[in-house]
């Protein structure tokens, strides 16, 4: 999708639609609540967010009607509207004008993106609001865009190839030009990349083996000037990635250790940022096997080795003076006479014995040398994702992933990024109590601690391998895969945890 910004008056442009956004101005009401929160208020305040009036004029009578409620993707299209040159117009509701941000505007962009596409239309233009600074109100078009673009349909034979290929971003033009395109710029390497990683995920597990996933990486490393290196069983073995091991051991696929390096000249020699992803390309549980139901899923059990791929990416191509190491597992889950099997004792790189109670707790296994190994090539900041656990969807849904630290500075700067980016993450307890639930009687620990705290044990047992290292662990489990449409995102692999891996990279160059 070519991305443009423009400082032209809206009502002059022409294009096949023009979209801007409508804001709900109610106060809130005497229970609290205002439109935006779904309440039922009959009379909502509502207000185009552009500032043109020829624009407002057209929108006025609906606005007035009662026709419309203000709710968050509230859609509106008028065709061939009085005094303005585009083709139609499209009016997205927004929720509540006081409540009403970067976030919302990322999903509103991405809700507009299919709500066209949907029609046929393949370009079109987005007025940005007045109450986002410009320079987010960018990013956020931009990046929404992006996300909406995606479908995951490739394997239909009577796929329609709906798709938009042009968008222009009005912007005002009191604004600093400069400033306005580099943040365009670097918002469509976000949303490429973020694609690029949901491409990943959204492949089958025999068109994604570990194999292809390591080509996918070196050929996209290649394209942008990174350092790549791939590692097979051998090596794996002569490294003494026991942990590791003890997963790829029994599938006949063979693994794959993906080592993407990013140097740039004139970087400083520390930090060093290490971005560990869990590559399990297909998650039968192992010996411990999961039930059929729903088992067709776990291809995006690589959402985290995918989501480290396409951060590489972004890196490459934004060029912060930092270096990075992207490091990814990959390896496939499989029960077979040569799988390893619940009670079994593996030593991993660093050391450290684990006794085996679940197999299908396999990805903390792969993460664990992956972490380790980073320390080895000299990374001073850890960051791993992974869809490690079901428990946390038990504990946070859909909507939030799980987060964790070791090092309250390392969260701070993190939970910037985050909130920079727009992706929602709730940090979890590390308390020391919970390391008993990670106890072996015969070996140093245990590679799953039971039901209760899950998530908590889960990543307890990866901090043993992060020990001292300023460390962040992403549980994208409930995340990684939106399980049912929305008016923004498709169905399918989300690349959570992208945006913010890539806001927390540049902030050590900053």
């Amino acid at each position: 999708m070519k991305t443009t910004l423009s400082f032209s008056t809206p009502a002059e442009l022409e294009t096949e639609c023009l979209v801007a956004i409508t804001l709900d101005h109610a106060e809130p009401d005497q229970t609290g609540k205002d439109h935006g929160d779904s309440s039922t208020k009959e009379n909502p305040q509502l207000k185009l967010a552009a500032g043109d009036t020829a624009v407002q004029s057209v929108a006025a009578d609906l606005l007035t009607s009662g026709e419309m409620t203000g709710k968050p993707f509230e859609i509106n299209l008028l065709h061939k509207p009085a005094g303005l040159k585009t083709k139609r117009l499209l009016l997205i509701g927004g929720g509540a004008a006081k409540k009403f941000t970067s976030y919302e505007l990322r999903r509103i962009a991405g809700a507009a993106v299919r709500t066209l596409k949907s029609r046929g239309i393949r370009s079109f233009a987005f007025i940005t609001p007045p109450s986002v600074p410009a320079e987010a109100a960018v990013r956020a078009i931009v990046e929404g865009a992006f996300v909406g673009n995606f479908d995951p349909d490739y394997y239909r034979s009577d796929r329609k190839d709906q798709k938009i290929d042009a968008l222009t971003i009005l912007a005002s033009g009191n604004t600093d030009r400069a400033a306005l395109e580099k943040a365009a710029n670097e918002a469509q390497i976000v949303g490429e990349s973020q694609n690029f990683a949901r491409d990943l995920v959204n492949e089958p597990s025999n068109r994604m083996t570990p194999t292809i996933l390591a080509e996918r990486a070196q050929k996209m490393c290649q394209e942008v000037g990174l350092k790549c290196e791939i590692y097979g069983a051998d090596k794996i073995k002569e490294m003494k990635m026991g942990a590791f091991w003890s997963v790829a051991q029994g599938s006949d696929e063979p693994p794959a250790l993906i080592v993407m390096k990013y140097e740039p000249s004139g970087a400083p020699e520390k930090p060093v940022l290490g971005l560990v992803g869990k590559g399990i390309t297909f998650d039968t549980g192992g010996i411990s096997i999961k039930p059929a139901d729903g088992m067709e899923k776990m291809k995006y059990d690589m959402a985290g080795g995918a989501t480290m791929i396409g951060a590489m990416r972004a890196i490459a191509l934004l060029k912060p003076k930092v270096k990075v190491i992207g490091i990814v597992c990959a390896t496939e889950n499989m029960p077979s006479g040569k799988a390893q099997k619940p009670g079994d004792v593996q030593i991993a790189m660093s050391g450290k014995s684990i006794e085996i109670i679940n197999t299908d707790a396999e990805g903390r296994l792969v993460l664990a040398d992956g972490l380790f190994y980073a320390r080895q090539l000299g990374c001073t900041h850890l960051v791993d994702a992974a869809t490690l656990t079901g428990a946390v969807v038990v504990a946070l849904g859909y909507a939030n992933a799980g987060i964790f630290a070791n090092d309250d500075a390392m969260y701070e700067r993190f939970h910037k990024a985050n909130d920079e980016a727009g992706e929602k993450m709730w940090r979890l307890p590390l308390d020391d109590e919970y390391k008993e639930n990670i106890k072996s009687g015969i070996a140093d620990m245990v590679n799953s601690g039971g039901r209760w705290g899950g998530a908590i044990n889960a990543a307890m047992f990866l901090k043993e391998f992060a020990e001292d290292t300023p460390w962040i662990h992403l549980d994208i489990a409930g995340t990684a895969w939106m399980e049912d449409q929305k008016p923004w995102i498709a169905k399918g692999p989300s690349g959570i945890a992208l945006r913010s891996l890539v806001e927390f990279v540049k902030s050590f160059a900053s």
